[in-house]
């Protein structure tokens, strides 16, 4: 069990490392997403930078990164903790992907994705729980932060059994915002211009 763990990790953490916002962008004649806009290379700044079915290309893409690898390991009836694990593999790839310098985005659709073989009505919650943030403070990142803190909540409810990878999830996912929540904290944060 322990040698399948540590390859699903490592397939985890590969999957995770194909930048699907950067690869979109080369794809549709963009610039890189590293070194426009926010210079994060995620849906949302791909937004800032086109339009709404190529920010929606790469969320859907940056999703079934989290998805494919969780859901695999689900299968193959992995424990819960491991199932964390995984998921905690897939997002490290992609903050840090092996293919592109190691310099990657937020993770928050692909921690979405390893969410998502937990039951719809999750994906669900977590989605509405984005958009009303979003609908409401026009920023994404305050939207990130407040969607995966209620991550855990939402998962007691509804597996119990996945809280604590939940939170493993969740505690990375704002680890890696700390320097969005400075800005929004000192009102210098960018917020969202495109209706969604």
């Amino acid at each position: 069990m322990l040698l399948l763990l540590f390859t699903m990790i490592i397939v985890a953490y590969l999957i995770g490392s194909i930048s699907s916002a950067i690869l979109v962008c080369k794809f549709v004649g963009l610039p890189d997403p590293r070194t426009a806009g926010s210079k994060n290379p995620g849906a949302t700044n791909v937004l800032r930078m086109s339009n709404k079915l190529t920010a929606a290309t790469v969320l859907f893409l940056d999703v079934l990164k989290g998805t494919i690898p969780v859901w695999g390991a689900y299968f193959l009836a992995m424990e819960p903790l491991y199932l964390g694990f995984i998921g905690v593999a897939a997002c490290l790839g992609h903050m840090y992907p092996i293919f592109f310098n190691f310099q990657g985005g937020k993770a928050v659709a692909t921690a979405l994705g390893t969410l998502l073989p937990i039951g719809f009505t999750l994906g669900g919650l977590l989605i509405l729980t984005w958009l009303l943030v979003v609908k409401v403070s026009k920023y994404s990142s305050l939207a990130a932060i407040i969607t995966v803190s209620m991550a855990p909540w939402y998962v007691y409810l509804l597996k119990p059994l996945y809280v604590y990878p939940t939170i493993m999830l969740s505690g990375l996912i704002i680890l890696r915002h700390r320097d969005n929540i400075k800005r929004l904290l000192k009102g210098t944060e960018s917020k969202i211009n495109h209706k969604i």
